[in-house]
């Protein structure tokens, strides 16, 4: 797997790092709970919210890096098959950030650090949208020609896991001291979501 890192191209993954950080700003589920976690608990709760959610993204990563091995290994076309169905969701994502009115009320916090945790995981592991994004996501930074599929999708979980923790942690850590400010300029954010996955599923789609 180390070998692999090294053969991968430096700005793919400076593009993916860029990609990921921009999408983490964006309202979403995960974060929603985040901030819910640190205004109900305060931030170590926020942060406890945003570990457990790190470690859903990992085991769904897991889940794909197993399948798509062994698609690709079957036969090489599946992964373009898989980047258009890709892109038709990310599509579908676009039009539903842009449509979004941005309500972080719904989300509900749990003052209890590991409640929070727990809560966290399974919010993240129990939600199918995030398999479908990360199936639509990861595959567009593949090239098998430098080394095997799963290891570039682990190395990029990885990588997509740790930069939840940062940011999400971080949210979750301030919520409770920019909960409204962050409520108000929701709907502005996903505004900017929507452009963010508009662009990536043309991305896929020209590729």
């Amino acid at each position: 797997m180390i070998n692999t890192l090294f053969a991968m191209d430096p700005w793919t993954i400076a593009t993916f790092i860029g990609a990921s950080f921009l999408l983490y700003l964006t309202p979403g589920a995960d974060m929603m709970f985040t901030i819910a976690s640190g205004v109900a608990g305060g931030p170590r709760a926020g942060f406890a919210a945003a570990c457990g959610i790190a470690l859903g993204v990992l085991a769904h990563v897991t889940a794909a890096a197993a399948g798509l091995a062994v698609l690709v290994a079957a036969s090489p076309v599946t992964l373009d098959v898989i980047r258009y169905f890709g892109a038709a969701y990310l599509a579908f994502l676009a039009v539903q950030s842009w449509r979004d009115k941005g309500h972080l009320s719904r989300a509900e916090g749990r003052a209890d650090i590991w409640r929070a945790f727990r809560r966290g995981f399974l919010t993240n592991i129990l939600n199918p949208k995030v398999a479908l994004f990360i199936l639509a996501f990861l595959p567009q930074f593949i090239d098998p020609a430098i080394g095997p599929a799963w290891h570039q999708i682990v190395i990029l979980g990885v990588v997509l896991g740790v930069g939840g923790i940062v940011t999400d942690g971080t949210y979750g850590v301030l919520a409770g001291f920019m909960a409204d400010k962050v409520r108000r300029s929701a709907r502005i954010m996903n505004k900017i979501s929507a452009v963010i996955f508009a662009g990536l599923a043309a991305r896929i789609a020209l590729h």
